[in-house]
């Protein structure tokens, strides 16, 4: 499948440039870093959530884990994971679980880990378990630009 039309579109019209990083098959963003032979905190990888308010997505390092309570109390409101179906309807060109950390291109809000922030480069799925987006730490945090940032999340 490679990359996702939606996010390709979204970084082509963004003038972003970047490369496709096949791998073998993966389950978890944590797979895929290890897969690729990439370090796991420049795997930015996507967490859909619903609040009150909608979806959201939030972005963290594939190193890393949400502190819920941390995320809800930055937020100022109570949100919690999407289930699969609700997932699938918000990304119909995506391979469940492979969801891209550009919330942006899909009309969604972004709340982004501030560990990310400092990163040379950043990989990303792309849409499937078998190919990562890699695009420079600069690109990223342009693409991230009018997203939330905070930090909520606790390395393992």
């Amino acid at each position: 499948m490679g990359v996702a039309i939606t996010l390709a579109q979204y970084l082509a019209e963004r003038g972003v440039k970047y490369d496709v990083v096949e791998h073998p098959h993966a389950v978890t963003a944590s797979e895929s870093a290890k897969t690729s032979h990439i370090p796991p905190n420049r795997l930015a990888k996507a967490v859909v959530l619903k609040g009150e308010d909608g979806f959201m997505l939030a972005v963290l390092p594939a190193s890393a884990h949400i502190q819920f309570g941390r995320l809800r109390k930055q937020l100022g409101a109570d949100v919690d994971m999407a289930s699969e179906e609700q997932i699938e309807t918000l990304f119909l060109d995506c391979e469940p679980g492979a969801v891209p950390a550009i919330g942006a291109a899909y009309g969604l809000k972004v709340i982004v880990d501030d560990s990310l922030a400092n990163e040379p480069e950043i990989y990303l799925e792309g849409g499937d378990h078998a190919s990562l987006v890699h695009i420079s730490g600069s690109a990223f945090q342009k693409l991230l630009a009018d997203a939330r940032h905070a930090r909520f999340t606790e390395s393992p």
